[in-house]
């Protein structure tokens, strides 16, 4: 009896031990997770959202750029090419420091993110008149130019402006403007007399594909703009963002009809995305209702320009902006980051306005000047077709 009672004395004694052992492996577990929650949690949020931004670079710029009908293998393999440079060309210039100070993995990644989509925005101009080398030249030469822009406006690089006097939470300015300007200085030394006669030529099924890319873009644009704000302010920023595009959506419907006589679905499938263009700069600040103005001033403005400012512009530089860049990124981009100045609490107007003018000449200038040393390596016999260099 004394045996069995000792072994049963045992047994609940190990069994007990267990039990504060398991206990103890669990609150240590649980705490070191509460812990690790504080400093990761909101890294793998970046990196949800950076595999978004990815899904828009891949699918939604390659397939907007499918529109011209002989073209689309170019447009889709030129997309691969520039964000398989820029992304890790980005991430050496930032890790070694040279302008700024490096960044967090996810955070250097959405960043690298951001300057590819600025680099597909400007190869959008001259899309179709270069050859594939041509693109990645483009790359080496916009990455570098963006990350001085970047440093300079954000980084108070050169001691221009003050760090964090410059707002543009969603790009507005430092992604989409000067992406576009850069490829409105690149044509101009990129569309021979030859090319300027020529038509750019879309079909029913390159419209569609699109169209795909257009609605990519528009589903996950709120990553896009949410990238690297605080986690509280997400859900904020995703619904400002989502208004913007409804109204710029709405707008362009209108407008198109309007001044066309009929829907052009060139006008849909781009200036309905001009929406998170023209909020990006207050995407975390402005509240709903004026999200959905902004919104809207954008389409309509989109609109117009591929309906009446293009053909003038085209006309005064002698360039052919083939996916209407400026149209879709430039100027609602600009009145985006104009609107900043007005909209953000506690900014300096001044600030931001020398942040635009910055951001204007040096995107021109290099942009030309990135032109002229394409123009050196020669051009296509015959622009916006596939067989030249494909099978």
């Amino acid at each position: 009896m004394r045996k069995s009672t000792c072994l049963l004395i045992l047994a609940l004694l190990f069994m007990a031990g267990m039990i504060v052992g398991t206990t103890s492996y669990v609150w240590a577990t649980e705490e070191k997770a509460a812990h690790v929650t504080i400093d990761q949690v909101v890294s793998v949020q970046k990196y949800n959202r950076s595999i978004h931004v990815m899904a828009m670079l891949m699918v939604g710029f390659g397939f907007l750029m499918v529109f011209v009908k002989k073209y689309g293998r170019s447009a889709v393999t030129a997309t691969y090419l520039l964000v398989s440079i820029a992304v890790p060309m980005y991430l050496y210039i930032n890790g070694k420091g040279y302008l700024g100070e490096p960044k967090s993995d996810v955070d250097g990644l959405l960043l690298a993110e951001f300057a590819a989509a600025s680099l597909l925005i400007c190869a959008g101009a001259p899309l179709g008149r270069l050859k594939m080398s041509q693109y990645l030249l483009l790359a080496l030469l916009f990455t570098p130019c963006y990350m001085i822009n970047e440093w300079i406006l954000l980084e108070s690089g050169l001691g221009l402006i003050p760090h964090g006097g410059f707002v543009d939470t969603g790009g507005s300015i430092l992604i989409h403007a000067f992406g576009a300007l850069f490829g409105l200085g690149v044509i101009m030394n990129m569309t021979t007399k030859e090319e300027f006669a020529v038509p750019v030529e879309s079909d029913h099924t390159s419209d569609q594909f699109s169209m795909l890319g257009s609605m990519v873009l528009w589903l996950f644009w709120p990553s896009f703009c949410a990238g690297l704000v605080e986690p509280k302010a997400v859900p904020f920023t995703a619904v400002n963002v989502f208004m913007a595009l409804c109204g710029a959506t709405i707008a362009t419907y209108f407008v198109s009809s309007t001044l066309r006589g009929k829907i052009a679905i060139g006008d849909v499938a781009n200036a309905a995305l001009a929406g998170g263009v023209g909020v990006g700069a207050t995407c975390d600040t402005a509240s709903h209702q004026t999200a959905f103005i902004i919104g809207i001033l954008a389409g309509a403005l989109s609109t117009i320009g591929f309906v009446a400012i293009q053909p003038v512009l085209q006309n005064k530089i002698k360039g052919i902006d083939t996916c209407g860049v400026t149209n879709l990124h430039g100027w609602p981009g600009l009145m985006g980051g104009i609107a900043a100045a007005f909209l953000v609490p506690g900014i300096v107007p001044a600030n931001q306005f020398k942040g635009i003018i910055i951001a204007i000449i040096l995107a021109l200038v290099t942009g030309y000047v990135t032109g002229q040393v394409l123009a050196y390596f020669g051009r296509r016999r015959t622009p916006y077709v596939d067989e030249e260099e494909f099978l």
